[in-house]
């Protein structure tokens, strides 16, 4: 807390007493005069202070009186319900994931955007580019022949030992020999699947999952089979206990323990050791996909899985790409038993990264400057994730349900009377409004009626007026009106390639 800006430290200590009841619905916050005499603060702090709690939803002002306590619609919502976990899960029809990706990708690029809600990643303002610039700059400096003298196999020496030094904090103790860098995470989950498992053997993942691993299986032969995740939990072990059970193939499991994509579920330490002990002791590989770590509003990340790890069975799969700089594709891959597969399998594919980004990250994560980095960006999305759940709230129609994560770029949204998002889809972007249909998460037709949104923006009037129009598409498709004329369409296949 004390490394927050004093004004944000104010303002969480009077959420609190929103929380605890001392401060009602109603009721007056004190005038910016008393703040800045009661914390002995400035003019400018104090109104710094009122306006952050008023653009997080929980005051509102009024003209010449102050601002006064407002509870925000968002949690007027009710929580989602958690997934039966008793039924053994059926292997998914593991064909036409890319047909579904490719369309929606072709289908978006028709028109040019207006509002594009569907993609998971910050603006780029939120990320530290001129740092990286200058770390750039320095190391070609320092290595003038850094660009053409070929990279070193593994990955910079400087940023593997960052990763290893930092690996620490989440209670992984692995030496820098044991990073092997990658083109972002999806190269490190292609190698850690490959590692493990053969076309046609059966991978669990969770359901819904990121559309992109349901890809890498595809292009890999590989089968899904989708086990019941819960939005506060996350993978449900009962159900992969059942499903271990029940089919003798299981190759590998696919999780992501902390903020899951697209639910933003966060897995408590006790499941994360049960997975881990229970694929252990079937010697069933686990694949950790630790990507949105760093993102959790806490004052050091979790733990990763492969904490837990007693005997080189977890794969823990690491990037950048949400928490620095999206243009670097820099993700890694600590891969246990399997580690000399994994840097051979990748050796064989794409051989060595480029070694500049690699220097000028671990140069910059080195420094205090990144974890400043990282506070400042938890308390920029957790602030939009907010603004976004209460324009949700205030335009959708009754009955819409949003999971609010601890952390993270997304919000996972579900529609009314099993609206199809498909629909919604369709409807939006005749508007030349994105978003990303449920049906992308699954290789089922289970999720259709969600959506997941996207609050890595700076909210402000466009995003406002865009979701309060998708509200009211939305509500017109529930009556049958104007915007839902045309039947609910299937994603067709075509030729685009998935973003």
């Amino acid at each position: 807390m004390d490394s927050l800006p004093l004004y944000r430290q104010l303002a969480a200590h009077y959420v609190d007493a929103i929380h605890t009841g001392s401060l009602k619905q109603g009721d007056k916050l004190p005038s910016l005069r008393h703040l800045m005499r009661l914390h002995d603060i400035s003019l400018s702090t104090a109104l710094q202070l009122c306006r952050t709690m008023e653009s997080d939803g929980w005051v509102e002002a009024r003209d010449r009186s102050g601002y006064f306590v407002r509870r925000p619609k968002r949690l007027a919502i009710a929580p989602m319900e958690e997934p039966a976990a008793g039924v053994p899960p059926d292997p998914a029809q593991y064909v036409g994931i890319h047909a579904k990706v490719s369309d929606f990708v072709a289908r978006r690029r028709q028109l040019p955007e207006k509002l594009n809600l569907s993609i998971a990643r910050g603006a780029p303002e939120l990320y530290p580019a001129e740092a990286l610039r200058n770390a750039m700059t320095r190391m070609l400096r320092q290595q003038p022949e850094m660009l053409t003298v070929a990279a070193q196999l593994k990955g910079h020496r400087q940023f593997r030992d960052v990763v290893a030094q930092r690996a620490l904090r989440v209670g992984m103790a692995i030496s820098p020999e044991e990073v092997l860098v990658t083109n972002g995470c999806i190269e490190a989950l292609n190698l850690a699947l490959r590692a493990v498992a053969q076309p046609g053997d059966t991978v669990a993942v969770e359901s819904p999952t990121f559309y992109g691993l349901l890809q890498i299986l595809e292009s890999l032969g590989m089968r899904a089979l989708e086990i019941p995740t819960s939005p506060q939990t996350g993978l449900s072990i009962e159900a992969l206990e059942l499903a271990i059970r029940t089919y003798d193939n299981i190759k590998a499991v696919v999780v992501v323990p902390h903020l899951q994509n697209p639910l933003g579920s966060v897995m408590p330490d006790a499941h994360k050791a049960r997975l881990a002990h229970l694929c252990e002791r079937h010697a069933i590989p686990l694949i950790e996909d630790d990507t949105y770590s760093e993102l959790v509003d806490a004052p050091a990340p979790p733990r990763a899985l492969k904490s837990w790890d007693t005997s080189g069975n977890v794969i823990h799969c690491a990037s950048l790409h949400k928490i620095l700089a999206p243009g670097l594709r820099l993700g890694w891959i600590t891969a246990g038993r399997w580690q000399a597969r994994v840097e051979m399998l990748k050796y064989a594919q794409t051989r060595n990264n480029e070694g500049l980004s690699q220097s000028a990250a671990g140069l910059y994560m080195g420094t205090g400057a990144y974890d400043r980095h990282l506070r400042h960006l938890r308390a920029c999305l957790k602030t939009q994730r907010e603004q976004t759940a209460d324009a949700i709230a205030s335009h959708f129609p009754p009955g819409t349900r949003i999971n609010l994560p601890p952390g993270g770029l997304q919000l996972w949204i579900e529609l009314p009377e099993r609206l199809s998002s498909l629909r919604v889809f369709d409807a939006a972007l005749a508007e030349r409004i994105v978003v990303a249909p449920g049906t992308l998460f699954s290789n089922s037709s289970r999720f259709d009626h969600y959506l997941r949104i996207n609050c890595g923006w700076p909210y402000g009037e466009a995003i406002g007026n865009g979701l309060r129009r998708l509200g009211q598409i939305t509500e017109a498709l529930l009556r049958g009106g104007a915007a839902a004329q045309g039947a609910p369409r299937r994603l067709q296949s075509s030729s685009a390639s998935a973003a």
